[in-house]
């Protein structure tokens, strides 16, 4: 029996980074996601896009599982979600660990970091973190259109 596969729900597009910002409510988070975006922007070099409705992300790679499934990702971003803004930078690179350590307070899940403030961590601890897991993905998926 065939499966279907199913569409890609979260693709880059041409929705307005900056309206993205100016929908979110709280003043504070607002600030610190267009300065997490300023960081992020200096350390990859490559303008903010958006990707689906909430993430905005840097650089794109594509990827494909063993099970067959495909799309498209971006390289690193980040999210302003309900309890935390999630940062999707992955953890799979050899200074991730010892980083995480001089980071400050935060959250780990599955390829993701969440910080309730940008003012609870080290900003150039952050920016290593940023700029390492990049590397990693452009290392993982060198062929990856920017």
């Amino acid at each position: 029996m065939a499966t279907k596969k199913s569409a890609q729900k979260t693709m880059q597009n041409e929705l307005s980074v900056d309206d993205y910002f100016a929908a979110i409510v709280d003043d504070s988070r607002r600030a610190d996601c267009i300065a997490l975006s300023a960081l992020m922007q200096k350390t990859t070099k490559l303008k903010p896009k958006m990707w689906g409705t909430s993430i905005v992300g840097f650089g794109s790679y594509h990827y494909k599982y063993e099970s067959g499934h495909e799309g498209d990702s971006c390289r690193v971003g980040f999210s302003s979600r309900a309890n935390a803004i999630t940062l999707y930078i992955g953890s799979a690179f050899a200074e991730s660990e010892v980083l995480m350590t001089k980071l400050g307070k935060h959250k780990i899940g599955k390829g993701c970091l969440y910080l309730k403030k940008l003012s609870d961590v080290n900003t150039a601890v952050l920016t290593q973190l940023i700029k390492c897991a990049f590397s990693e993905m452009e290392r993982r998926y060198p062929s990856a259109s920017q």
